[in-house]
């Protein structure tokens, strides 16, 4: 007898266009309440406004810009409880929040990250970039494309529900705020984008688009109308 094929999860794929981190925050912990009451997984894709994010393991030496240097920027500091240490979020970087439940058959969060680094690897690849994990420092959770970062990885995870997840620079436009902080802990290695690559900037939102295909295709679930 032919074996059942398992059914793939609903995911609602939500393109949010620019919102700010704290309004982000919310919405990611109104989903994860939900999905831990057996409420229907999402994936929000967006941008933000200009803001450095302390994860759990950040130190305020990895801030490089004073703080009245940065509100001069307008650029925002917050802390975050994601794995990781400082990274940049900003207009032409497409930021993705997948809230989702890892149980029954994904208990392993070196597994889910493995899984968004591959989500990237494809989505670059279908824009003809070839990217890589990182394979030469401490297990930094990243895509990279020689030696400059494209990507970066920090998630959360509660009762097996993920919040929080990656950021993959589109434009140029991002790039400068790097310099302000010390990117997720590295400092020999730079920072790069699709538009660098490409020679000319995809659209966020379409990139946002082959991303949504992408992690249902990596994670096995069904895009659903939201």
């Amino acid at each position: 007898m032919e074996a059942l094929r398992k059914r793939a999860s609903p995911l609602a794929v939500r393109w949010l266009g620019r919102v700010e981190y704290g309004e982000a925050l919310r919405l990611q912990r109104e989903a994860a309440d939900a999905v831990k009451a057996g409420g229907a997984e999402v994936l929000y894709l967006l941008e933000h406004a200009p803001v450095f994010t302390l994860g759990r393991n950040a130190s305020p030496a990895d801030v490089l810009l004073p703080l009245d240097r940065c509100r001069e920027l307008g650029i925002s500091v917050a802390e975050s409880d994601r794995g990781g240490k400082v990274t940049y979020h900003g207009p032409g970087q497409l930021v993705g929040y997948p809230i989702v439940n890892l149980s029954p058959d994904r208990r392993d969060v070196k597994r889910y990250v493995t899984d968004l680094e591959e989500v990237l690897l494809r989505t670059l690849q279908d824009f003809g970039i070839r990217s890589a994990r990182s394979d030469r420092r401490e297990r930094v959770s990243s895509v990279w494309v020689g030696n400059d970062k494209i990507a970066a990885i920090g998630v959360h995870v509660s009762r097996w529900v993920t919040t929080h997840g990656f950021a993959l620079n589109v434009t140029d436009e991002p790039i400068a705020n790097f310099a302000g902080i010390v990117p997720c802990g590295i400092t020999d290695g730079g920072v790069t984008s699709m538009e660098r690559c490409l020679g000319g900037a995809p659209r966020v939102e379409d990139v946002a688009e082959v991303v949504g295909r992408r992690f249902a295709e990596v994670f096995e679930r069904e895009i659903i109308a939201s």
